[in-house]
């Protein structure tokens, strides 16, 4: 049994993807596999014409290049807010520590989280904690950054500071591809948006006409609760 199946995407520099559909649809495992967090058991995933899954693949030169934000942060809870942000440039990219600490600062900063550089996860509320983690994903200039569920593990009032911060991203023209439960965001947000259901993708087009216009009855039955 396959977690996915027959599936092509092209990502061009500066689109912004909208991934959804139910729960167990194969959402997070799709943006695993774009990722290397999984390894595809088929097909190839090419960046910048290479394949980045053919056996030999230098996986950990590519995953400097992308970014993730997972939906339970997965921040280090024995390290600082700034120590989470500079770690990778540190010791994966081998930056110089002043200069991942400015950039780890300015960050933060963008955040609205500078006063925050010397607190520890544990002392952070849960919007606080996935803006720390964005600050993270973006320390290491990704060329391409995934969103998995951004919001799912935040109180709803808390889930509109992240959907500004994706947003401000999206305006700097950051490549993004987002699985989100957030209807209304991924609509306004997305160039493109995909339906998933069973490892399929089962629709792919513009937020109007996968919206507003689906040639596909599982799409607008999905649909149906949220436009109820």
């Amino acid at each position: 049994v396959y977690a996915l199946k027959g599936i092509n995407l092209d990502i061009h520099q500066g689109d912004i993807f909208g991934i959804i559909g139910r729960s167990g649809a194969g959402k997070s495992t799709l943006v695993r596999c774009i990722n290397m967090l999984e390894t595809p058991s088929g097909g190839n995933i090419l960046f910048h014409g290479k394949d980045i899954s053919a056996k030999g693949a230098d996986v950990n030169q590519y995953r400097s290049r992308v970014g993730m934000v997972f939906q339970n942060f997965n921040l280090f809870p024995h390290m600082s807010v700034l120590k989470n942000i500079t770690e990778e440039p540190v010791h994966v990219l081998k930056q110089d520590k002043a200069q991942a600490e400015q950039t780890a600062m300015e960050l933060l900063g963008k955040m609205g989280l500078a006063d925050k550089a010397n607190e520890y996860p544990c002392n952070l509320s849960g919007g606080q904690q996935q803006r720390v983690s964005i600050a993270r994903a973006l320390a290491l200039s990704p060329e391409l950054l995934f969103f998995d569920e951004p919001t799912s593990a935040l109180d709803p009032e808390l889930t509109g500071e992240i959907l500004k911060v994706i947003k401000s991203l999206a305006e700097e023209k950051m490549t993004m591809v987002i699985v989100t439960h957030e209807m209304q965001f991924a609509s306004e947000i997305s160039d493109r948006v995909i339906f998933m259901d069973g490892g399929y993708v089962i629709e792919n087009g513009t937020p109007d006409e996968v919206f507003n216009n689906s040639q596909n009855e599982r799409t607008r039955q999905f649909l149906e609760r949220y436009h109820s």
